[in-house]
């Protein structure tokens, strides 16, 4: 029988403290890798489906090659990897605002992102996602991927929720190229009030349900995917 809990690492960070476990979850019957920031939960590795989602339904809408692409919030990796599997992604950019996150990855705690840190066309950034796109835009990209926040209206921490007005949404779409695509992950059911919001400010968007097997429950859950183009 495997090891039922073992915490793997435990850091004070400008939000809190943010502790990554591994638990063998007898339901499941799998080794779960889990994200808690203070007693808040984060994430699982029991629940990815959605977060490669948010990485290949924006890149799908992407007709070129040689992409270069923005994830912001590292996490457990599941985005960032989906998108290196894209041959035609040819740079990655993940910032996050915890460097134990990155440290995470380097350090190679995580097996089944393995390789992350090492390939070539990615760049693990310790930076704020929301200063970085709140900023005159540098380096372009065809598409910006976020998974930070829990929804648009439950965030991490209050200096987030501005970007998810039309000002912060403005100034991120700054970044992308001519028909980019910008692609956000939300816990919740599409919010009728932020999709107006995103399409005061991009050419066309959606709001995609992403359902999977939960089988802590015995029954299904969902996340949401905004997703806008620029045009």
């Amino acid at each position: 029988m495997p090891a039922r809990f073992e915490e793997l690492d435990f850091q004070q960070t400008t939000l809190g403290e943010i502790s990554l476990r591994r638990r063998y979850d007898l339901t499941a019957q799998v080794d779960l890798y889990e994200v808690r920031l203070g007693e808040e939960f984060l994430m699982s590795s029991l629940f990815t489906t959605a977060e490669r989602a948010l990485a290949s339904l924006a890149l799908d809408r992407l007709d070129r090659d040689d992409l270069r692409v923005l994830v912001g919030g590292l996490g457990l990796g599941y985005t960032a990897h989906t998108a290196l599997a894209d041959p035609r992604v040819a740079d990655l950019t993940v910032m996050d605002a915890a460097e134990p996150v990155l440290d995470w990855h380097r350090r190679g705690l995580l097996p089944e992102v393995a390789g992350l840190a090492t390939d070539p066309r990615c760049r693990l950034v310790l930076r704020d996602f929301f200063a970085h796109v709140a900023g005159e835009p540098g380096a372009s990209y065809d598409a910006i991927l976020l998974d930070v926040d829990h929804t648009p209206r439950h965030v991490l921490h209050p200096s987030h929720a501005d970007f998810y007005t039309v000002a912060g949404l403005q100034a991120m779409r700054a970044h992308l190229t001519v028909d980019g695509v910008f692609a956000l992950w939300s816990d919740d059911p599409p919010d009728e009030e932020f999709t107006a919001v995103l399409a005061a400010v991009f050419a066309s968007t959606a709001a995609e349900v992403v359902s999977f097997a939960n089988p802590l429950t015995g029954g299904e859950s969902s996340n949401t995917i905004y997703l806008a183009t620029a045009g």
